[in-house]
């Protein structure tokens, strides 16, 4: 694990902790789900482009959830 996939784990765990909280809160499935993701998927991606790909696709999901 280099420095640039550590900031980009941090940055997209602290928005999945976002998303997780709005969605117990608001008793919504999908912000929920897409927290818990955003805050796990991390560990298991093999470089800084994976990453970044996968992580700002999760980061439209509740968003494009809405329209389907």
């Amino acid at each position: 694990m280099n420095e640039a996939s550590l900031l980009w784990s941090v940055l997209f765990g602290g928005i999945g902790i976002g998303f997780f909280s709005y969605g117990r809160r608001q008793q919504s499935v999908v912000p929920l789900v897409t927290g818990v993701v955003l805050m796990a998927f991390p560990y298991f991606m093999p470089n800084n482009t994976v990453l970044i790909i996968v992580g700002l696709a999760l980061l439209f999901v509740p968003y494009l959830a809405r329209y389907f």
